[in-house]
């Protein structure tokens, strides 16, 4: 079994975060990147997150809801609502979620960040 890959979406995309959950060993990118340029559309990076096998975290709720209905096999959507969480705790709750869940797991799941959080 492999852990999953995250996505940080260029409204979740922040360098602190970034950091702090690869120090925590894990595999997560974000927006910008070489494969995913800052201005990409929502679509845009959902399927680089697919081509690159990776689960996705944003904030923007309504959208990525839309676009996983159009591509229903993505690797996973992680949702969240951005005033409710302090970058402390953004980082515990995603580092739970990816030390407690395997990448199979995601195949075409929506979830809310709360799920994790203590």
């Amino acid at each position: 079994m492999s852990k999953p890959l995250l996505h940080l979406d260029a409204d979740a995309s922040n360098k602190s975060l970034h950091t702090a959950l690869l120090n925590l060993s894990h595999d997560v990118t974000r927006t910008p990147n070489d494969w995913m340029p800052l201005n990409a559309s929502d679509e845009v990076q959902l399927l680089g997150a697919i081509a690159q096998g990776r689960c996705l975290f944003t904030f923007n709720i309504r959208d990525f809801l839309v676009l996983s209905h159009h591509y229903p096999n993505h690797c996973g959507i992680v949702l969240a609502a951005q005033n409710s969480w302090s970058l402390s705790s953004l980082i515990a709750t995603l580092d739970r979620m990816l030390t407690e869940t395997q990448a199979v797991d995601w195949i075409g799941q929506v979830r809310w960040l709360n799920q994790w959080r203590r």
